[in-house]
């Protein structure tokens, strides 16, 4: 149980309106001390409205959000000292090379622990002496989040993280979020990467249409909706016999008595009926994040969606 104390983010009735479009509605949530909060929803959710509310790069049409216990419109700048962010639109300066920019904004600063900073460099392999404008879009991410953790921040405000980034820099990334969390600090990645959300957050907020649908633990999650199983019978079987079952749907006929289906709730009325049949093989599988994230978003979009 998390107490009031441990609580870094703290977000109330927040609603912002652009125009007739509702980017936000109402957004109540907390997040915690020492965990990788998840923030989920396909691109125009309301993902980084919120995140530019949390910043002070927007102001809210109602509500209020809370970091650390100070306003973030009113405590903008003390709070900015503990932040460290990764927009998901980073602009850089051209004509820096890597070490330039970690040079300035370190200054900024009032210095940071270059020991810390060359580790970063090295396991996210990073050419520091290249000018940003040469750099890819990988390298520049690279950038982004070697200046947002370089001053160990208690708050990282992360959106989409790990665009442009191969798989063993996302790797690296992953490790790194997990050292972040086990120092104590606290993580808050928005994101549309849901394999990525799954292997590394320990709560997830999954949004729609600007509305909170769910906040979850990842394992909670999964078992909230609904699990798939597949039978290997021998024999004949009669698929209306598990198609009456109450929770049961999607049931499919696969090769060689093989049928595979969903169920939600209890598994009781499903092995009594399985019991009638010969049962070679069992299998049980729960369901992706991305499979649990259709059930809550539906897999169309509204034209409210789109304009934002």
């Amino acid at each position: 149980m998390n107490n009031k104390s441990d609580i870094v983010i703290h977000i109330d009735g927040l609603t912002k309106h652009y125009g007739a479009v509702k980017a936000l509605s109402d957004l109540h949530l907390d997040v915690y001390r020492g965990e990788i909060f998840g923030y989920l929803g396909p691109n125009g959710a309301g993902k980084t409205t919120t995140i530019r509310v949390l910043l002070d790069l927007i102001r809210p049409t109602a509500g209020r959000a809370e970091i650390f216990g100070l306003d973030v419109n009113r405590d903008a700048v003390p709070l900015h000292e503990r932040l460290g962010n990764l927009p998901g639109e980073l602009a850089l300066w051209n004509h820096m090379t890597g070490w330039d920019l970690v040079d300035y904004l370190g200054g900024l600063r009032g210095g940071v622990d270059m020991n810390y900073v060359r580790e970063l460099v090295r396991r996210l392999d990073m050419d520091m002496t290249r000018k940003v404008k040469a750099c890819s879009s990988g390298m520049k991410r690279k950038l982004g989040l070697i200046q947002a953790l370089m001053h160990k921040p208690d708050l990282l405000v992360l959106d989409e993280p790990t665009n442009g980034l191969d798989p063993l820099v996302q790797q690296t990334f992953h490790q790194l979020m997990r050292e972040v969390r086990d120092a104590g600090r606290t993580v808050f990645l928005s994101s549309h990467n849901l394999p990525e959300v799954e292997t590394i957050c320990d709560r997830v907020g999954i949004l729609r249409a600007g509305r909170l649908q769910a906040v979850e633990r990842i394992s909670d999650l999964k078992q909230l909706r609904f699990r798939w199983m597949t039978l290997h019978i021998r024999g004949d079987v009669d698929l209306a016999a598990f198609e009456r079952l109450e929770g049961v749907s999607d049931v499919t006929r696969l090769v060689n008595g093989t049928i595979r289906f969903r169920v939600a709730g209890e598994l009781d009325p499903v092995i009594k009926a399985a019991g009638q049949y010969h049962i070679v093989d069992l299998a049980y599988e729960e369901p992706s994040l991305e499979e649990i994230f259709l059930e809550y978003y539906g897999e169309t979009e509204t034209t409210e969606t789109k304009e934002r």
